[in-house]
């Protein structure tokens, strides 16, 4: 009884062991991250007046908030953020991709 007992219990730990062996990795290499776009995004310390003479007009305009005071300008494809009158960070809009199968 125990002998079964033993090979049941080992039979069991040899199954758990194989189904955790067995997870996939995905790996995105570090320039495929943000995806491809032909846009250049404003510098960090560029003025309103060079984004506008760029990019253009805004979508959106954000209101200042908080000290010191920081805005938001939405274009279609990324965002501005100015701390006054300079680019303080700019980002790229998340656009999710299907993934080929």
């Amino acid at each position: 009884m125990m002998k079964h007992l033993i090979a049941l219990i080992a039979g069991m730990g040899l199954l758990f062991s194989i189904s955790l062996t067995q997870a996939d990795t995905l790996q995105i290499p570090v320039g495929a991250q943000t995806g491809e776009s032909s846009v250049s995004l404003p510098n960090r310390g560029s003025s309103t007046q060079s984004v506008l003479q760029r990019h253009g007009e805004p979508q959106t305009r954000h209101p200042a908030v908080g000290q010191p005071p920081i805005s938001r300008w939405d274009y279609g494809d990324f965002s501005v953020y100015f701390e006054h009158n300079h680019v303080v960070h700019s980002v790229r809009h998340h656009s999710p991709t299907r993934a080929s199968e």
